[in-house]
């Protein structure tokens, strides 16, 4: 799960261009949206993207996104959780 989580990091890092982070300096409890890393619903976009090119997966239902994307540790638990095989 560890590596999981590293590579959740430096995925976000990629994808939207927080060159200015280090995935070390991303506590896995810390906010992704608002406070924490201050995310917005652009952004959001973009981690929907990630989970499908990165681990399958498709987020079908809307509702789920604040609940997937609140942090690094919800992200992996979801990804864990749906990703097929």
């Amino acid at each position: 799960m560890d590596a999981l989580k590293t590579n959740l990091k430096k995925q976000i890092i990629e994808a939207l261009n927080l060159n200015h982070l280090k995935p070390e300096g991303i506590a896995d409890d810390e906010p992704l949206f608002v406070k924490g890393l201050g995310l917005d619903s652009i952004d959001a976009l973009e981690l929907i993207v990630l989970l499908q090119q990165h681990y399958n997966i498709k987020i079908t239902d809307p509702q789920e996104g604040p609940k997937i994307f609140k942090s690094i540790n919800t992200m992996a638990d979801y990804i864990v959780a749906h990703q097929t095989k």
